[in-house]
């Protein structure tokens, strides 16, 4: 049983991970299993170049992020198992068991994070009935989103980056998986507000 599981290997989800894998020596953290599908195949950074990112220098390529943020994962928090070539195609059950069926396998887990893009190709059976027109993307693109409030789709079911509904921006992406892991960290230390990020101290 995962305590956390996140779909996609994307900016917000990779984000995500980061975060709560830099929680790591925080006590409520210490015992909770984290996993993350790392399926990239579909994913809009291998297309992209990027020049105007915080921290990234101008020139850098998406498909090298992509690589560079499993690599960076494993190496800083090999605590969180990364699942790659694994595609998502059906989420069942209820807060706080959901059964998350792949392709190829199936696993249990508490909490679920969503991060793939916002394609109207999405078909993940158990969450289309969320589904709805992105309120920030050209109608004329046909974008969708999952319907949320402050990235929660419902009890235990938190969406990331395009997929919630905010514009493609490797920042925004970035900060929308950034908030979500602080929110799941909040939830573990029984609501008392919490974040992590390191420090020269």
């Amino acid at each position: 049983m995962f305590d956390v599981l996140i779909i996609g290997g994307g900016v917000s989800s990779m984000s995500c991970a980061l975060v709560l894998g830099s929680a790591q020596n925080k006590p409520f953290v210490i015992d909770k299993k984290i996993g993350v599908f790392t399926h990239q195949k579909n994913s809009s950074l291998q297309e992209a170049l990027f020049n105007n990112a915080y921290g990234i220098t101008p020139g850098k390529l998406g498909s090298e992020l992509l690589s560079e943020s499993t690599e960076h994962l494993s190496q800083e928090y090999p605590h969180i198992e990364q699942i790659p070539n694994e595609k998502v195609i059906k989420i069942e059950g209820e807060y706080p068991e959901f059964l998350i069926t792949t392709n190829k396998n199936t696993y249990k887990t508490k909490i679920i994070v969503v991060g793939i893009g916002s394609a109207n190709t999405f078909a993940i059976e158990g969450l289309t009935q969320y589904i709805e027109p992105h309120k920030k993307a050209l109608p004329e693109k046909q974008r969708i989103q999952l319907k949320n409030i402050d990235h929660k789709v419902t009890e235990g079911i938190y969406v990331i980056g395009t997929l919630a509904g905010w514009r493609s921006q490797l920042a925004i992406a970035a900060g929308s998986g950034a908030a979500v892991a602080t929110d799941i960290l909040t939830v573990w230390n029984n609501g008392v507000q919490t974040h992590a990020h390191d420090s020269t101290r």
